[in-house]
């Protein structure tokens, strides 16, 4: 499996790149997200994902992981496929995914081209939670705020506490102030425990 590749950015369009890696050109198929967070010419790193068909081996590039993640989370959803997990990246940003999923929002779900009612239903149905117990309840407004609250449910778990209960109080700290460091998560819920 191809995990990611580092190169010198050789060409860039809309929907794909190619990235020069030791001499080996690399064809890689990008979302417009992706796209628009790519420098002209430089060295660069994409973060892959390789899907083998029968008649063909396609490589998928993002320029995070949270964008790869989301992008492999679509593909476990019955009904969608490499080409409308894309268009879904390519017309909302990793966030926007995971903040309509998280809430349950079909409408900005069905938006997207090629996604009608019944697929955008499958979507919150398959992942609502997964998005919900790896990104919290507040999605990921921001990444910090997130890692920040991860690091600090895991020292209240090997304190003791249920990582349920733990969760629902470190949420809330983070609702009220995304920018809570580590320590003060902690503390905080320390106290509401």
């Amino acid at each position: 499996m191809i995990t990611h590749i580092q190169g010198r950015l050789i060409e860039k369009k809309p929907t794909d790149v190619v990235i020069d890696c030791n001499g080996v050109g690399y064809f890689i198929n990008v979302s417009l997200h992706t796209f628009s967070q790519l420098p002209e010419g430089e060295n660069v790193k994409l973060y892959t994902h390789l899907q083998v068909r029968e008649d063909a081996h396609i490589l998928y590039g993002f320029s995070s992981v949270v964008e790869r993640e989301i992008f492999r989370l679509l593909l476990s959803v019955s009904g969608v496929g490499a080409s409308t997990a894309r268009t879904m990246l390519s017309s909302l940003s990793p966030d926007q995914v995971i903040e309509a999923i998280a809430s349950g929002d079909v409408a900005t779900i069905q938006s997207v081209k090629g996604i009608g009612s019944k697929t955008a239903q499958r979507i919150l149905l398959d992942l609502k939670d997964k998005i919900l117990k790896v990104y919290g309840l507040s999605g990921i407004s921001t990444s910090s705020s997130n890692t920040n609250k991860n690091e600090a449910l895991s020292a209240l778990e090997t304190l003791g506490f249920a990582r349920k209960q733990a969760e629902k109080v470190c949420d809330k700290i983070v609702m009220e102030d995304p920018q809570a460091s580590v320590e003060t998560i902690i503390k905080l819920a320390l106290k509401n425990l």
